[in-house]
């Protein structure tokens, strides 16, 4: 499920975003029992348990004791809460990077962003095609700029790393968070969902080390092995890949410094 943020009104969703709207309690009328922030943090528990599947305004003004129309008040539909509660999560993250130089420091902003990836799986479901251009995400793309300006590489050039460390993290992030649900959401483990079906390999294909040497190389090697019972497959493979492109790439960033 891919979520589309900057949906809403552009104005009042900018507006609500960097909050120059008025304060719930300098809006004329009656004290509100409401806010904007107990909606956003009430969404964010939401679709936290439940994914962006489970999140309504509905939903939201249930878990609050209100109807659906009492949050329109605050926040104008759906569109705008999901870029709210997208930025507000924002928050989380660590925004202070002052290590033992670049590499260290652009690691530290990996490893955090993954585990903010793995606390709010459903931020993986908004669509990075249009931002959501709000404070917090802004602080946090700051933060990766101005670690990523020591390495003396040109504007440009920092603009496509920015896209790729993103990417690094982001894509086996998503992997790894898609595993943690399989298994709630199908109501079969890993172990059983592949012992069903590779048992079936011989069967439908009993010249598979014919078709597949490579494969059937690395398989004998032991290169699908992973050491903790405890996790599943994919999330620790997600988790590898996660590390391991990162490593790479940030070796391809140093060497880019010295060409420079």
């Amino acid at each position: 499920m891919v979520v589309y943020a900057a949906q809403g009104d552009p104005r009042r969703s900018m507006a609500l975003l960097w909050r120059t709207e008025p304060p719930d309690a300098e809006r004329p009328g009656p004290k509100p029992g409401l806010s904007v922030e107990l909606i956003v943090e009430t969404a964010i528990t939401i679709a936290d348990a439940e994914g962006m599947a489970g999140l309504s305004m509905r939903a939201v003004g249930d878990r609050l004791g209100r109807t659906a129309m009492a949050l329109y008040t605050y926040v104008p539909s759906k569109s705008e809460l999901v870029d709210l509660m997208y930025d507000k999560a924002l928050a989380e993250v660590s925004v202070v990077y002052d290590g033992d130089g670049w590499r260290a420091d652009a690691a530290r902003w990996a490893e955090d962003l993954w585990d903010f990836y793995l606390r709010h799986p459903w931020v993986l479901q908004v669509s990075q095609a249009r931002p959501v251009l709000g404070p917090n995400e802004y602080v946090v793309l700051e933060a990766l700029v101005k670690i990523l300006r020591r390495t003396g590489l040109r504007p440009a050039a920092l603009r496509r790393l920015v896209s790729a460390l993103y990417s690094c993290v982001r894509e086996p992030a998503r992997t790894a968070s898609e595993a943690r649900l399989a298994e709630k959401v199908t109501g079969q483990s890993d172990d059983e969902w592949w012992h069903a079906r590779s048992a079936h390999l011989k069967e439908v294909s009993p010249d598979f080390a014919e078709r597949f040497p490579t494969l059937t190389w690395m398989e004998a090697e032991q290169a699908f092995r992973m050491e903790d019972e405890t996790v599943s497959y994919l999330e620790q493979e997600a988790r590898e890949a996660f590390e391991f492109s990162l490593s790479v790439l940030l070796d391809g960033i140093e060497v880019a410094t010295k060409a420079e």
